[in-house]
């Protein structure tokens, strides 16, 4: 199934002045304080801006540093890496392919059986679609992710 995800100017319009200030001015939401940092829920998380796909409950790991930490993204092709000089350090940035939102970095520090990156994403840049709601708002397809048929739908 094809999606056209883009950056939605309504959806940019609509955001909190954090998420604006994390999506749209490359910032980074305090450690322990974004809503997913702690959510256990079954379900994938969606750029807030485009929508498109972006990581999976099931690739989500306690990493302790405060935000969502994931072994990989969903679809690689949603997500971009950069070069990232700021706070004078060199690190890697993770951003929405389509929606050119600022997620967070990733980091050589994840767990190693997982292939050793820890995407370190903001949850201000998210929005969660629990596994029962997937259906519904039009993200069936990664049902599968949980082992999930589309029978049972």
């Amino acid at each position: 199934m094809s999606h056209d995800y883009h950056k939605n100017p309504a959806a940019v319009s609509a955001l909190s002045p954090e998420q604006y200030r994390v999506t749209q001015e490359n910032g980074t939401e305090r450690p322990f304080t974004g809503e997913y940092w702690d959510n256990h829920e079954p379900g994938i998380y969606v750029d807030v801006v485009s929508g498109e796909p972006l990581f999976a409950s099931v690739d989500k790991f306690e990493s302790g540093s405060g935000w969502p930490s994931f072994t990989k993204p969903i679809e690689t092709s949603n997500v971009v890496t950069k070069r990232d000089f700021s706070h004078l350090m060199v690190r890697t940035e993770v951003r929405s392919a389509n929606g050119d939102s600022h997620l967070g970095h990733v980091f050589k520090d994840g767990p190693r059986a997982e292939g050793g990156l820890r995407y370190c994403i903001n949850s201000a840049s998210l929005k969660f679609i629990h596994l029962d709601d997937l259906e519904a708002q039009g993200y069936g397809e990664y049902k599968g992710l949980f082992g999930t048929s589309k029978e049972d739908a």
